[in-house]
């Protein structure tokens, strides 16, 4: 399954990448992220690992993420895996002018295992809507950050 959304946010690059990939300040800026813990000190960058919990299908939900690409102020891709499946999510930063830059989110699960696959093949429907209305939400609320620091 894969899904991707984009968003237009009137502010430079550099100030979009350096607020989308502000993990330690997620929860002030994205609602349904009530937590994050980065494991390790330092910059984040390319295998930067944290704990994030976040309300999804009305439950919280922990996961386990890693960043496995990190090219500032251009993209990053963070991986998980979770109940068979692997998940990579990827983050495009696009000047459009020197003060407008369109984000691309784009999330992919793979399933691993025969269990994983049966209820991605039945869940799928639901789950990708769900999704979709989640990366909308998170673009939203990076978009509404961002430009209020403009």
């Amino acid at each position: 399954m894969m899904i991707a959304e984009s968003i237009t946010i009137n502010a430079p690059r550099e100030r979009v990448f350096g607020i989308a990939s502000d993990l330690r300040n997620a929860p002030s800026r994205i609602p349904e992220i009530t937590r994050v813990e980065v494991l390790g000190d330092g910059p984040v960058g390319k295998g930067t690992r944290w704990r994030e919990t976040r309300i999804m299908f009305g439950k919280e939900h922990t996961e386990l993420l890693e960043i496995a690409d990190f090219r500032a102020p251009e993209f990053y891709a963070v991986t998980a895996h979770n109940c068979g499946t692997d998940y990579y999510t990827t983050f495009d930063f696009k000047s459009e002018g020197p003060s407008t830059t369109t984000v691309t989110f784009a999330f992919q699960g793979t399933p691993t295992t025969f269990a994983a696959r049966i209820m991605c093949a039945l869940m799928a429907p639901m789950m990708k809507k769900t999704l979709q209305k989640c990366l909308r939400s998170d673009l939203e609320n990076i978009k509404r950050a961002c430009e209020a620091q403009t």
